[in-house]
């Protein structure tokens, strides 16, 4: 998954209509450049082809003082199919710059279904961390580097330490904290 296409959407459906340099700002205020490979080319190109393939609808130009006026664009309801996917893969993901997109825009999902997608998610860290916990007795072995044990214990700790962070998420989320899609409030 490309986790700036769900940040181009997520962003271009918050805020439309809106321009490029809109959602540049945005991702770049968030420094997502630090944590995913969000660079200013990528969100263009981004935007570009989800226009061509009929995710995002432009809706014409916003005047400026200097220069050309900026294209506006919105999404389109196979724009808000792809940004609904795109969250139920990011939610459940282990990969962090995809949970971190989805956890960027968990807001627009009703909390009950970011619940249950975060479950999802620290089973699969648990069983990773796991997984990879249990390979420590075969390390090392006849062809492997006398460090691979190090690897699987790095790696696992990751995991380890992914599995406690989405069960803080959880409890946050449990606990009524941050306003969701289905709040009565918004």
């Amino acid at each position: 998954m490309s986790a700036v296409r769900l940040l181009v959407l997520g962003v271009t459906r918050r805020q439309q209509p809106t321009h490029g340099y809109a959602v540049r700002r945005e991702l770049l205020s968030w420094r997502a450049d630090t944590w995913t490979n969000v660079q200013p080319g990528s969100i263009y190109h981004a935007i570009k082809q989800l226009t061509l393939e009929g995710k995002l609808r432009t809706l014409g130009s916003e005047g400026g003082n200097r220069g050309p006026g900026r294209t506006l664009f919105e999404l389109t309801p196979a724009g808000e199919v792809e940004f609904r996917e795109r969250m139920d893969t990011a939610l459940t993901s282990v990969d962090m710059e995809e949970l971190g997109a989805g956890i960027a825009f968990m807001d627009a999902l009703p909390r009950a279904e970011v619940i249950a997608k975060l479950e999802e998610q620290r089973a699969r860290s648990r069983q990773i961390r796991d997984d990879l916990l249990g390979m420590v007795g075969d390390y090392p072995g006849r062809y492997e580097p006398p460090h691979a044990t190090d690897l699987l214990e790095l790696w696992s700790g990751v995991f380890d330490n992914l599995t406690g962070w989405t069960a803080g998420v959880l409890t946050r989320l449990r606990g009524g904290e941050y306003g969701m899609a289905d709040d009565p409030a918004r």
